[in-house]
């Protein structure tokens, strides 16, 4: 069998940068996607079963392209393919998602779909578009990497991620402060600011993910065969469909992502909670305007971005960290330190007022997010079939997406029954899930040593 050549630090930011693209047009997504909802007209409570667009298509699509992704090849590759198609996607989206307004005719009076549904249909089509095109980018790390570089690898396409994230989460304020849109939304419009920001979303998307395509060459079928210790120019063909395949390999899947996959449940039910939350929770608790229309609640808007990059700031910097910190301490280890700072981290937003002292908290949620990016794919890669590495990849998210589609589903119920309409105690509920995704990682149990 022959082994996988090391890549040098250039090569691995080349087949990583489109992450930061991605991630981009993620962090406007997350930052704002509450915000633009609550304009068009979703009450607090039922913002999160708007948000059910996002992790319910790629629930759907990761895997099928995953599994796509894995038997695929022309004259692109086999995982760029997906790449350039799901940036054109998501750069149409991006652009579109801030002006769903404008598929509503002023004139119209019994239109059958309002904007908060046009927006909703909006964002299922963006996450849709951005699963197309990020999943394959986590397949490319465990494609073109020896297991010895995974953790470099992910941790290298962490760090990028923190940069497109920094920047799409300040964007919508910079847009105000240094450019002069206006940051206050007239009834049932996007503020100008959160529009521009979008499009230059748009466009830094496209450009990354292109760089990747034209800077990376991906091995052909006989290389990979040859890496992993099989005959033939071709990965093996089943004498299944694509869907039957994909059910054989969810029944079949290794022990070690089943055992990953309630920390994971975990800490994307956390996640879920910060970004549909956030923006409202704040605008209540800190500026007192629950009103979308407000200066307060376009202030807290605003804010939120810039706490968001905060914790991606500190993602970014960080995973670089991850690097030393999981060779001397083990990877498992070490994500659930992560996870921990990270729910102490979240928790703490309940008990402060002061929109300052919330940076603290974003520097622990920060670690956190820059562990879960890295080590479970990590730690899941050394334990994945090379011929199948995107078809688990993408059932890995299934792991990612229940949990989101769970909160969706109850958590609107519980802020209106239970936490009396206040959503801060969403976030006070999610500091705690990331303490149990914590607990839930100790128990992961794999024959690799540097689990730990």
């Amino acid at each position: 069998m022959k082994a996988k050549p090391f890549l040098s630090v250039w090569q691995i930011l080349n087949m990583t940068f489109g992450f930061l693209g991605i991630q981009f047009g993620f962090a406007l997504q997350n930052a704002n996607s509450s915000r633009i909802l609550q304009i068009y007209g979703a009450d607090v409570e039922h913002l999160s079963l708007f948000w059910l667009a996002a992790p319910l298509t790629g629930m759907i699509v990761q895997p099928l392209i995953g599994h796509y992704s894995d038997r695929t090849w022309n004259r692109l590759g086999r995982r760029r393919p997906f790449f350039l198609v799901g940036a054109i996607l998501t750069t149409i989206a991006l652009i579109l998602m801030p002006n769903a307004g404008l598929f509503i005719s002023p004139e119209t009076t019994h239109a059958i779909l309002s904007p908060v549904l046009i927006g909703a249909g909006m964002l299922m089509i963006m996450d849709a578009s951005i699963n197309v095109t990020m999943e394959p980018f986590r397949a490319l790390v465990g494609d073109m990497l020896p297991a010895e570089q995974h953790t470099v690898g992910f941790s290298i396409q962490t760090f990028l991620i923190g940069i497109g994230a920094v920047v799409g989460s300040l964007m919508p304020s910079l847009m105000n402060r240094a450019f002069g849109f206006s940051n206050m939304a007239e009834p049932g419009e996007v503020a100008d600011n959160v529009k521009y920001a979008f499009y230059v979303g748009a466009a830094v998307l496209f450009v990354c993910v292109l760089w990747t395509i034209v800077t990376t060459k991906e091995y052909s079928p006989k290389e990979l065969a040859e890496f992993s210790g099989e005959d033939g120019d071709k990965p093996k063909e089943k004498h299944r469909n694509g869907l039957m395949e994909i059910m054989y390999d969810i029944a079949h899947m290794p022990k070690v992502m089943w055992q990953l996959g309630i920390c994971q449940f975990f800490a994307w039910f956390a996640l879920y909670s910060m970004w549909v939350y956030s923006t409202p929770a704040i605008a209540e608790h800190v500026y007192h305007s629950p009103d979308p229309t407000s200066a307060g609640y376009a202030a807290a808007g605003d804010k939120v971005g810039e706490l968001f990059s905060v914790y991606n700031f500190v993602a970014m910097l960080f995973a670089l960290l991850l690097i030393p910190i999981a060779k001397k301490l083990g990877r498992k280890s070490t994500h659930a330190i992560c996870l921990t700072l990270g729910g102490l981290g979240l928790m703490s937003l309940y008990y402060l007022t002061d929109t300052n002292a919330m940076i603290v908290s974003m520097i622990g949620v920060g670690i956190a997010w820059a562990s879960i990016l890295a080590m479970p794919y990590a730690i899941l890669s050394n334990s994945l079939p090379a011929e199948k590495m995107g078809t688990y990849m993408g059932i890995f998210n299934f792991f990612i997406t229940l949990p989101q589609i769970t909160n969706g589903i109850i958590h609107g119920w519980i802020v209106r029954n239970v936490y009396g309409g206040h959503p801060m105690y969403a976030l006070l509920t999610g500091g705690m899930f990331l303490l149990l995704a914590a607990i839930a990682v100790v128990f992961v149990k794999s024959k690799a040593t540097n689990l730990r």
